[in-house]
């Protein structure tokens, strides 16, 4: 295996982005601003309150991505991403026209 075979991902990130993407989405989160600013911020926010999960080859990121996806799991990472939304919601780090 070559040192440029070798990734590492944080399946937290993954799961995390996914969510958040689909909770901006969604009829809840109308009002809210979802431009690219906002969402990373949301992001950010939401990992910097998880632990992270890295994994470095193909076959960890399943066993750790089947391992984090249950519904105690995504129940916690949902109740950082909407307190992530609140916050972002309140001080956005952009202006009204961005």
């Amino acid at each position: 295996m070559n040192k440029s075979d070798v990734i590492l991902v944080n399946v937290t990130e993954e799961i995390v982005r996914g969510l958040v993407s689909f909770m901006l989405r969604g009829p809840e989160y109308q009002a809210f601003c979802n431009c690219m600013i906002c969402e990373t911020d949301v992001i950010a926010l939401t990992l910097n309150a998880l632990p992270p999960k890295y994994v470095s080859n193909p076959d960890m990121r399943n066993a750790t991505f089947s391992e984090l996806n249950t519904p105690e799991n995504i129940e916690i990472i949902n109740r950082e991403i909407i307190r992530a939304i609140y916050i972002v919601a309140r001080r956005p780090k952009h202006t009204i026209d961005s």
